[in-house]
């Protein structure tokens, strides 16, 4: 046992779960905030394919998501998700509102590595008479995969401090662990490992993207 209450099949079940809502939220999440990040870019003014209209909408949708606070959202979209996984308290449930929390913070996360590429690579491509998607697929991207991927381990910290936050609704996870055994029952043992749990793998994390991203970079 690692404590009086808890027990090592339940730390191992906790982080399992914490592993499940990174990653599920993390690739739903990039599938909606990696386009809406390019979108952002080649929209805006003097953009590549530029259309006010659409970045004046997208853009402050972004902000108002991004303004929430996880815990406010977590308990603001009950209903909606009660409607997706039928049901508000678990794993399961805690993966929908960290979709909508990550979905938008992936795509600033984007737009600023993207806007960080020197626009006179873009230029030259398009004296060269590339299509805006060549511009986009072959010239924006592969100058700033080092930089997404810098981003994308943000995201993924930022992730696993709101699935730590998703266990005060009993979200499941080391969170959950924390608030029921740590916080409640006054188990300091089980709140020292969850605080060492989480930092390994913001450590670990940071670790890994630091380290893909220096390769890339140097090719």
């Amino acid at each position: 046992m690692f404590s009086t209450t808890v027990t090592g099949e339940q730390f191992f079940r906790a982080i399992l779960e914490t592993i499940q809502m990174v990653g599920f939220s993390l690739l739903l999440g990039a599938l909606i905030g990696i386009p809406v990040g390019i979108l952002l870019v080649i929209t805006r003014p003097g953009g590549v394919l530029e259309n006010r209209a659409l970045y004046s909408i997208l853009n402050p949708v972004i902000n108002i998501v991004r303004s929430l606070p996880f815990i406010i959202l977590l308990v603001a979209i009950i209903p909606f998700t009660r409607l997706i996984v039928h049901t508000s308290i678990g794993t399961s449930a805690a993966i929908v509102p960290l979709i909508i929390y990550i979905a938008p913070y992936i795509g600033r996360l984007v737009e600023n590595s993207l806007l960080e590429v020197n626009p006179g690579i873009l230029e030259a491509a398009e004296a060269m008479g590339a299509t805006p998607f060549q511009v986009i697929w072959y010239f924006l991207l592969p100058e700033a995969v080092g930089s997404l991927i810098l981003s994308l381990t943000t995201a993924t910290i930022g992730l696993i401090g709101a699935t730590a936050m998703a266990g005060t609704v009993g979200g499941g996870g080391v969170g959950d662990l924390a608030i029921v055994y740590g916080y409640q029952r006054f188990d300091t043992v089980v709140m020292v490992a969850t605080v060492i749990i989480l930092i390994f793998f913001v450590q670990g994390i940071q670790s890994l993207g630091n380290t893909l991203a220096r390769k890339i970079r140097r090719y």
